[in-house]
């Protein structure tokens, strides 16, 4: 997938081959034509974070407003038609026999014009008599020869335009997508804004430049290698000063203890595994009882990472933060030591239909609050700034008076005072990453306010979000939030364990289950600037009286995955409504791009 992802950052299209013999697996993404390169980018991490739902199957595609992706165990590339091509109509209006006129013209033109340019084209036709047009898109994979292509289209054609007189449909093929609509949904493509004359001095320009670019070059080349190399030294050596105090100080713990402590990390006594390391439950000398990770990686390339986080752990202390104990670092392998904690994770409990009858909802609002000041003190209040990234409830672990501890730091990463946001390698877990750092991998804090945005509606929902039923569709958590908040009807995804039905829980808990929902959308919208800070959320939390704002779309509203039940290798996004009406499949409906 990371092949694929810098395909698409350069040309909005990728394809990737992935092991060998029976476990080679094949893949491609690829943009629709109209989408600029920032939205491409988006619309493929978004794609990835669905993919896994299409486990267990063998493959998977995946239709999104803006892109397309397919994944396979075998290959797939040339292949333009299949028994599962589609059609997929939208009934929010039947239209009059002038527009069925103008959305076959407009399909005929895109399909003509794509074959003329390397499988993709849009189209609008005016509507005779009114004042509204059909708009059209039509795009090929890429992997399609021309041949193929024109019978992909050809065959999707007829497919979409069976969708008439509905008011939209859209054909989801093997090899080619095609979509009409009396909105127009098109998005502007950017010109490169460059005339054939200033195409010439530019030109001109670089090529009188050509020297002194070169030397330019070699000599920034010279200069960021002499201060890489000094800052890797520095690493270095500041990594073996921290050895030195860590082996002096109390942090310190020989491995040996730790050995015995676990039963030399005997089955038995396993906590848990994340995706840094297996946690193990252990018993000191004196009785203290602690919780010890043992790190899957042991190289000298990770050490100096692995002793900076020791550092920044050590360096906070908040009553609802997991406290580091210490560390060896100088046995065969890396650990960690917890402080511990016996009623494990959250996700233990609210996803549990028995244990979660522990945790009505004043116990989860506890939590909740907990979870929030931890938050705020690693965002706000700690000697430099930190995010967690990877905020979910198994990294939410209960003390013995179900109290919450935010742990797990080993994607945690610190920001200086003067920073924005810092560019880093996309780490955490699919569902609860948002969408502007899966695209980009810039971090800011509000990657852990949307983290924290998924965690508070599966609290009250009981539902995890990026695990799905062996249902007919499976939508993200917060997607079905979204619409059941718009529909008010929220209150059929409660989690039946807060127990509402009980006589002591009067409207107030209601209102306050309800705004906790609204916080959670607030928290997991698009766009990031709109989501409140953590500091923010816990005022909203504690000042029950003052007024939410709306919450607005979460990122790709309109994702959605169908299960195909007659084949073992097919899954589809598809969009749903109230009373909806299809072609060929039972659920669909469409938002605005």
């Amino acid at each position: 997938m990371e092949n694929i992802s810098e395909q698409m950052r350069d040309s909005g299209f990728g394809t990737a081959v992935t092991g060998s013999g029976l476990d080679t697996n094949y893949g491609l993404a690829q943009c629709y034509g109209d989408l600029s390169s920032l939205d491409c980018v988006l619309c493929y991490a978004e794609a990835r974070t669905v993919l896994p739902q299409c486990y267990p199957f063998n493959g998977g595609r995946i239709f999104l407003d803006g892109c397309f992706m397919r994944a396979e165990n075998y290959s797939f590339f040339e292949e333009h038609t299949g028994p599962d091509d589609r059609a997929v109509c939208g009934n929010t209006s039947r239209k009059g026999l002038n527009f069925q006129e103008s959305a076959r013209q407009a399909v005929t033109h895109a399909v003509a014009a794509a074959l003329e340019n390397e499988g993709y084209a849009k189209a609008q036709v005016a509507v005779l008599g009114k004042n509204e047009s059909a708009y059209v898109l039509a795009n090929c994979w890429r992997t399609l020869n021309n041949t193929s292509c024109k019978t992909c289209l050809e065959n999707a054609s007829a497919s979409v335009l069976g969708c008439l007189p509905w008011s939209e449909g859209r054909a989801l093929n093997t090899g080619c997508f095609i979509r009409y609509s009396d909105t127009d949904f098109l998005n502007k493509e950017p010109g490169n804004g460059i005339s054939r004359g200033t195409v010439i001095i530019v030109v001109v320009s670089i090529v009188s430049s050509l020297v002194v670019l070169a030397i330019g070059v070699a000599i920034g080349v010279y200069i960021w290698k002499y201060r890489y190399i000094q800052k890797k030294r520095r690493g270095s050596n500041d990594a073996e000063k921290f050895v030195k105090l860590l082996h002096d100080s109390n942090l310190n713990f020989k491995y040996s203890t730790l050995d015995r402590a676990t039963g030399s990390f005997n089955d038995g006594n396993k906590l848990g595994q994340g995706g840094f390391g297996t946690v193990y439950k252990g018993v000191l000398p004196d009785g203290r009882e602690i919780a010890v990770k043992r790190l899957f990686f042991n190289n000298r390339h990770r050490a100096a990472d692995f002793y900076n986080e020791v550092k920044l752990i050590s360096s906070v202390e908040h009553k609802n933060l997991v406290r580091l104990l210490g560390c060896s670092c100088s046995g065969p392998e890396s650990l960690l030591v917890y402080e511990f904690l016996p009623n494990k994770s959250l996700d233990r409990f609210i996803f549990d239909p028995i244990r979660g009858k522990l945790l009505d909802w004043e116990k989860r609002y506890v939590v909740i609050i907990g979870t929030v000041e931890g938050l705020v003190y690693l965002h706000e209040n700690s000697e430099t700034k930190i995010i967690h990234r990877d905020i979910k409830a198994s990294n939410i672990l209960l003390d013995s008076k179900l109290r919450a501890k935010i742990a797990d730091f080993g994607l945690a990463r610190s920001f200086q005072e003067d920073q924005s946001h810092i560019s880093t390698a996309i780490a955490g877990t699919l569902g609860y990453m948002a969408p502007e750092y899966l695209a980009h991998g810039q971090l800011t804090e509000k990657a852990d306010v949307y983290s924290f945005g998924v965690l508070l509606l599966e609290i009250v929902t009981g539902k995890q979000n990026n695990k799905s039923k062996a249902t007919e569709y499976s939508d993200s958590i917060v997607t079905v939030t979204w619409r059941h908040f718009q529909l008010g009807t929220v209150e059929e995804i409660y989690d039946p364990n807060l127990m509402l039905h009980n006589d002591n829980h009067g409207s107030n808990v209601r209102n306050e289950i309800f705004r906790v929902v609204q916080i959670g959308l607030l928290c997991t919208q698009e766009i990031p600037s709109l989501r409140p800070s953590m500091s923010k959320v816990l005022h909203l939390l504690t000042k029950k009286d003052e007024d939410l704002s709306a919450p607005t779309n979460p990122p790709f509203l309109d994702e959605k995955m169908e299960f195909n039940e007659t084949s073992d290798n097919e899954c589809y996004p598809l969009n749903r409504a109230d009373n909806d009406s299809i072609a060929t499949v039972t659920h669909s409906s469409f938002y605005g791009r």
